[in-house]
This record gives C-alpha cells, sequence and structure tokens, in this order.
C-alpha cells in the first residue's frame, strides 16, 4: 500500500526542445532534396543584325534547302511531302542531304576529299543527286525547320535531336569516333580540340529555325 504524501509523478518528456529538432530536420531536407528545373533548349542564338548595315539579299537555290514543317496537328512535311516515317528515317534523309555532293564547288571537292572512306562510299551511295545540295558548305546544305504554335514541345524537340544526331554522325565518323565520344569532346584539351575542328571543318551545322506561324 502506497504511503501517503508519498506518491510518485509519471516521468515527463521534455519538448521543449521539439521546436529546434524540427528546424534541424527542415533544414536537412532544404539541404539534401533535388529540386527539378526545366531550363528549356539550349541553343546559341545569331548577334543582332547591326542596324547601321544594309540588308543583303541572298538567294539561296531551293535544292540547296532541306525543308521540314511542323502544323499544330503535329503533323510533319518533309521536302513539301506528308513524312509519316520515324525519327530515326529522317535523321537519315538530313544526313544524306548534307553529304549529297550533287554539284560540289572548289571547296566542296576539298570536303569530300577530307572525307574517310566509309563516308565517301556513303556519298556514292546515298548521294550525287542533281536535285540535291550541291556540297556541305557554308550556304549550300541548309536545313530548315519551321513550326507553329500549336506543335508540341515533344515533336518540336525530336525533330531538332534528329537533325543535331544527323551532323553528330557525319562529324564523329568523320574523325573516325563514335557518337557518345564526340559529344563527350573536351575542347578544353588540345587534341581533343583538334579533333572536334578537324570534324566539323567544312561541313557548319546549317539549321535554320524559322519563327512559328
Amino acid at each position: 500500500m502506497a504511503r501517503g504524501g508519498n506518491t510518485r509523478k509519471p516521468p515527463e518528456v521534455s519538448s521543449g526542445s521539439m521546436a529546434d529538432i524540427a528546424f534541424l530536420l527542415l533544414i536537412f531536407f532544404l539541404v539534401t532534396t533535388t529540386i527539378a528545373n526545366d531550363k528549356g533548349i539550349g541553343m546559341l542564338l545569331p548577334p543582332p543584325p547591326d542596324p547601321n548595315q544594309p540588308e543583303v539579299d541572298i538567294k539561296i537555290p531551293e535544292r540547296n534547302i532541306f525543308k521540314i514543317l511542323a502544323n499544330s496537328q503535329d503533323k510533319l512535311l518533309v521536302e513539301n511531302e506528308p513524312y509519316v516515317g520515324t525519327m530515326d528515317e529522317l535523321k537519315q534523309q538530313v544526313k544524306e542531304f548534307i553529304l549529297n555532293f550533287g554539284n560540289p564547288g572548289p571547296e566542296g571537292v576539298e570536303v569530300y576529299n577530307s572525307l574517310p572512306p566509309s563516308l565517301k562510299a556513303f556519298v556514292n551511295q546515298s548521294g550525287r543527286k542533281p536535285e540535291s545540295s550541291d556540297d556541305p558548305t557554308a550556304g549550300n546544305a541548309i536545313v530548315s525547320f519551321k513550326a507553329n504554335r500549336g506543335t508540341s514541345y515533344d515533336l518540336y524537340i525530336n525533330v531538332l535531336d534528329a537533325v543535331t544526331a544527323a551532323y553528330n554522325e557525319v562529324y564523329a565518323e568523320r574523325v573516325g569516333i563514335t557518337v557518345d565520344e564526340w559529344l563527350t569532346l573536351d575542347r578544353d584539351d588540345e587534341i581533343q580540340k583538334d579533333m572536334y575542328l578537324r570534324g566539323r571543318d567544312g561541313i557548319p551545322k546549317a539549321i535554320s529555325i524559322a519563327e512559328p506561324d
């Protein structure tokens, strides 16, 4: 039997530091949590035109422009024809356009002579079409992409990826490396920078993106 006046109180848990613990947990999760950040499309835009420089009307032959159009229903027109193929097939068509060499000038002949045997075989098998690009030098093989404002983001990105991949395949094969190796070249390293410049020499990435309708 408990004696009167000697009843023990049950032990209590101190909650005085709970606010401090909650604050520390909040800081921990803020520091360690990775928040997704949509950065959009990383593209190098051309500088603004010089207002003092007169406009020059440059006419490019139709055969030197590979036209891709996307409408608001995500349907593609490629070279003025409805396109139902895959993005891999589109990449192949762009690659054939770049390396057509239908009517090469002196610079184009020099570029062709610099190609490895595998790319020369590709040109001789898939190119030399008089209705396609003259050669891959500046102004002679332009890929034009125009989208509608209702075009989906996914289609827009997929088309740009296919066009860019065509160029990357040409550059990588030209210097004898894989596309993955090409994409990871370190241009701060002199040897890798030289490889990068040799891959692109005479074959600029001529992609024209028109303002959407």
